[in-house]
């Protein structure tokens, strides 16, 4: 793993492949790892940047809230700081919301941009106040206890049993998110904007990927224009993690969208 500063901060990223840049931004609670198996499907055709956002993983988690604008500006910096000029981007569910930022104010860098299980919709009342007791929760019981409870939603009922291995590679990503990196996105994806127009008025291509049986972002949340320039897939056996549930069939969804842009 390399580490880039970028401002105040230290940004760890992961590299695969040669070619046309295509970034992938990991979802709350995650870390580059959860590319891990899409990303080498992806490497024979494009030089694959993965990195850790802001609290997460190996980069660095300062205390305090944090803004879906400032996570996008440690992205934006880090592909400056490493000489990309031109790129495309995907944000699986909070990192959709990171896309969608760096879409509305770098737009000139990005060929294209993309939402797995993520949504341009801001957060409900009710999604407020979910975030609030997750941030109770880290703070009263604990990392690990939060995952614990959080993990098992995100897959498909079938992927559970099917998949437990995957499950419990997912909880040990998570389990080692720093409390405060968890507490500052979390806050973060409160106040985050509504970006529906920034999907439906883009100048640029956009690919949006819903998992039928995701019970945390269902299609209908991820679908929110017909706009010519979207491209919609839905991945019929998938929760809120295809990277881990079909990975195949999600790095064929991204390489025929972006390969075809070419």
């Amino acid at each position: 793993m390399e580490k880039v500063t970028v401002g105040s901060l230290t940004i760890a990223y992961e590299e695969q492949g040669e070619g046309e840049v295509l970034v992938l931004l990991h979802g709350f609670c995650g870390s580059s790892a959860y590319w891990e198996n899409v990303a080498p499907l992806l490497a024979d055709s494009f030089r694959v940047i993965m990195p850790d956002l802001r609290g997460h993983g190996s980069s660095d988690a300062p205390l305090g809230a944090y803004t879906i604008e400032q996570m996008a500006d440690d992205v934006a910096l880090l592909l400056e700081a490493l000489g990309v000029e031109k790129y495309a981007v995907l944000g699986h569910s909070m990192g959709g919301y990171i896309a969608l930022s760096l879409a509305q104010r770098y737009n000139s860098r990005l060929s294209c941009f993309g939402l797995v299980h993520s949504t341009a919709y801001p957060d409900s009342d009710e999604a407020k106040e979910k975030r609030l007791k997750a941030v109770a929760t880290i703070n009263s019981e604990g990392i690990t206890s939060f995952i614990d409870g959080l993990v098992p939603a995100l897959f498909a009922p079938k992927s559970l049993d099917k998949l437990s291995a995957a499950v419990d590679r997912v909880k040990e990503l998570g389990y080692k998110t720093p409390p405060q990196g968890a507490i500052g996105a979390a806050m973060a994806m409160r106040e985050r904007e509504d970006r529906r127009d920034v999907l439906s008025s883009a100048p640029i291509p956009v690919l949006l990927v819903a998992g039928e049986k995701d019970g945390v972002i269902p299609p209908e949340r991820t679908f929110t224009t017909d706009k010519e320039h979207v491209a919609k897939a839905v991945i019929h056996e998938a929760g809120h993690m295809s990277m881990y549930e079909e990975p195949q069939r999600l790095a064929d969804i991204i390489k025929e969208f972006v390969s075809g842009l070419q």
